[in-house]
């Protein structure tokens, strides 16, 4: 396996896709809407993906709810915005996390019957003020203590339903007046007050298995390099201060923040600290390039990649109309889903 994330083009692999995974031997691979057109279709290329690669190589998607579903009508349901579960809590904080931790429950149960066993969830960013609105809604509140408390429920909810959580986005995003996916955040806070919000949101959650960094500069720290190929960010912040010990993986390597080519920015992160580096777009010549810096996983980064697929613990039992039912009652209130909920 080499210590990298793979994208693909579209919803069946091509010829040159299945070479390419043969070789290059990705350590797993990330779908995205062009990727889903049906459950079916989309059972065979994680299952043709797995056949070609020769083993059960961890499947990953961005599930969150709100805005950020690869999975929609009409063949799944809708899920709310981190948000609501934050209107939840602050009503009631056994209510919000016991529908945070349902939600995340359902959405397992909807990515397992499909085969995808990772999900990029929970998010752990607090936003504030001014901030660019790439996180927004996605964010569980404005606390550190309560997006920990919420993301936890999450994490746990998807690890109920068979389904390994990420962490993202690790140091925090939250502060970014900035989408990372076009251009560079800078973020200008003192070490002091990083510490004890935006950070002190992810210590909560060190434990867990995957975590995915955010390509955000913090001046504090490194003035230079965002958190993704910042040796000291990922030294002396996410695994020292913030203490997390699973595997790290970048955001993805394609997204407009980052310099140079994907080759170059691909070194960058696994030199910096990055475990695998997550390339997104399916752009074959990308693909090759990502591959070509990227190391064997071996080492350490082996080690927690090991673990990490290790936590995955088999789906606890659900009735799955019933509990539907339970989340959307949970939720009344706090979030009506526009399309139906089946």
């Amino acid at each position: 396996m080499r210590a990298f994330i793979t994208g693909l083009a579209g919803p069946a692999l091509t010829a040159d896709e299945r070479a390419f995974l043969r070789e290059a031997q990705p350590w797993g691979f990330i779908l995205f809407r062009r990727n889903v057109t049906a459950p079916e279709p989309l059972r065979r290329l994680i299952d043709d993906v797995r056949t070609t690669l020769g083993r059960l190589a961890p499947a990953l998607i961005d599930q969150e709810g709100g805005r950020v579903q690869r999975l929609g009508s009409p063949h799944w349901p809708e899920y709310p915005p981190g948000a609501a579960y934050g209107v939840l809590y602050d009503r009631d904080r056994d209510m919000g996390l016991s529908a945070a931790r349902l939600g995340a429950r359902l959405i397992a149960a909807d990515l397992a019957a499909l085969g995808i066993d990772v999900d990029c969830l929970p998010i752990a960013d607090v936003p504030i003020t001014g901030a660019d609105p790439v996180v927004g809604d996605r964010a569980y509140g404005t606390g550190a203590a309560k997006v920990a408390a919420i993301a936890g429920a999450v994490a746990q909810g998807l690890a109920d339903g068979g389904v390994l959580p990420v962490l993202k986005h690790i140091p925090g995003h939250g502060r970014a007046t900035a989408d990372s996916h076009a251009k560079l955040p800078v973020v200008n806070t003192d070490r002091a007050t990083l510490d004890a919000t935006d950070f002190a949101a992810f210590r909560p959650l060190a434990a867990l298995p995957l975590g995915m960094t955010a390509h955000v500069v913090f001046t504090a720290i490194d003035p230079i390099a965002p958190a993704t190929v910042s040796a000291t960010i990922v030294r002396e912040v996410i695994r020292d201060s913030i203490g997390f010990k699973g595997l790290l993986m970048s955001d993805d390597i394609s997204m407009g923040a980052l310099s140079g080519s994907v080759g170059e920015r691909s070194r960058s992160a696994i030199a910096a600290g990055c475990d695998v580096v997550l390339h997104c777009n399916g752009v074959m010549p990308e693909m090759l390039a990502v591959a070509a810096e990227a190391p064997r996983l071996a080492g350490e980064a082996a080690r927690r990649g090991a673990a990490a697929l290790a936590a995955k613990t088999l789906a606890e039992p659900i009735d799955l109309a019933a509990s539907r039912a339970e989340f959307l009652n949970r939720m009344a209130g706090a979030w009506q889903p526009a399309q139906g909920y089946a």
